[in-house]
């Protein structure tokens, strides 16, 4: 499989197969196709993994694209304007990523939940409790909001991240949920009461327009029809 990500800032990645290759996405991912793309729809490993994918902020079924005949074309689209990366996934190299992340991946990347460690703090922490684990042999592609920027953190070295802007991070980083020191700042600092604390060593990558944000930003202006 090769493939082009083009059209930034509402970019597409559009892959090239060879016959027989697979490609996993996820449900009402596919932009277009050749004819000769089959799809089949499957729970992707039974009940626990169906349900492990829905906690991750994903549809409960995968959707399976196969060349047959010969080579094939498949192209994903992001839903929100921002970036699609790619990410290469082998033993040792996983990506941990925001819920909702996932587009499509080659056969060989399962994808699993992410708990935050400290649970206390992710139940009331927001997007820090659960995230989404990509582990085996492949290439994931993941959509993020807005504009990436990334960081390489060495051991112990850490970076505090609002909530909702962290996008993905190398499975070595840790992270944690901290409340917002004094309540006045609580109160009336307009950054929320938690912020989530990466550590190193690894690499992270942030969003400058988390899709919660904006819609929380544009809400007022929206008429009420009741």
């Amino acid at each position: 499989m090769n493939y082009t990500i083009e059209g930034a800032p509402l970019p597409v990645v559009i892959c090239n197969l060879e016959g027989g290759e697979t490609m996993l996405t996820e449900k009402g991912a596919m932009s277009w196709m050749s004819p000769n793309m089959k799809m089949e729809t499957t729970t992707g490993g039974g009940i626990g993994k169906m349900f492990g994918r829905a906690f991750s902020g994903e549809s409960m079924f995968i959707n399976r694209y196969t060349a047959q005949g010969g080579t094939g074309l498949i192209a994903f689209a992001s839903s929100f304007p921002g970036d699609i990366r790619a990410f290469e996934i082998a033993p040792g190299q996983e990506i941990v990523a925001q819920k909702s992340a996932f587009l499509a991946s080659t056969a060989g990347v399962e994808m699993s939940v992410f708990f935050q460690k400290r649970i206390a703090g992710g139940l009331f922490g927001g997007e820090g409790f659960i995230m989404q684990r990509l582990s085996g042999n492949g290439t994931v592609f993941l959509e993020f909001d807005g504009h990436i920027k990334e960081y390489e953190l060495a051991p112990g070295q850490q970076i505090v991240v609002d909530t909702g802007y962290l996008a993905a991070m190398t499975a070595g980083c840790s992270i944690n949920i901290q409340t917002v020191p004094g309540v006045k700042n609580m109160l009336f600092g307009g950054e929320g009461i938690f912020n989530t604390v990466i550590t190193g060593p690894g690499r992270v990558w942030l969003q400058s327009m988390p899709v919660a944000q904006l819609a929380g930003a544009i809400s007022p202006f929206i008429p009420n029809k009741n």
